[in-house]
């Protein structure tokens, strides 16, 4: 079991990532085969795929503060002692953990205001509260992972060992 979780942390977010990858392509192959073979669409591709990008997006936030591969720009901090370095990212952490927690409240209330209400996607006849839950969920995985990162920076910063590196979009 132990293992399982850590392949989870580890790699959740990018199998998520490759299964909704990989049903908004299959979607939109079918729907294009469809529009321009067969003169015909359907509403629920369209919708669906647009939905699931949502999601795909949100996930795709926390999948970058995981490897801390967010855009930022680090010339300075190569200039910096490493202690001072951890600081920067770890005030930076902290900053990013508040802004979640607000988003993550207010996008909970839109959800929970939805499911109130009961609000329907139009084209797709299903509650529009799901497809408001790709925000909350989201920014509950970014808050996981900026608390990850936030133990990680602390502990560095504590054994005086340099600050983790993210990944480089250009290596």
């Amino acid at each position: 079991m132990k293992r399982l979780l850590a392949r989870i942390d580890a790699d959740g977010e990018r199998w998520m990532l490759l299964a909704l990858y990989i049903y908004i392509v299959a979607v939109i192959f079918v729907e294009v085969v469809r529009r321009f073979v067969l003169s015909y669409s359907s509403v629920w591709g369209e919708e669906t795929a647009r939905y699931i990008f949502i999601y795909l997006v949100w996930i795709g936030a926390a999948a970058a503060v995981r490897d801390r591969a967010h855009i930022r720009i680090d010339v300075l901090l190569n200039f910096l002692p490493p202690r001072v370095c951890s600081a920067i990212l770890l005030l930076g952490d902290v900053l990013m953990a508040f802004f979640a927690v607000i988003v993550f409240y207010l996008s909970m209330n839109a959800f929970m205001t939805s499911l109130q209400f009961g609000s329907v996607i139009e084209g797709l006849r299903i509650s529009r509260a799901w497809m408001l839950f790709a925000v909350p969920f989201g920014f509950a995985l970014v808050l996981l992972r900026v608390g990850q990162s936030i133990v990680h920076d602390v502990s560095d910063l504590l054994a005086g060992r340099p600050p983790r590196a993210g990944k480089r979009l250009f290596d």
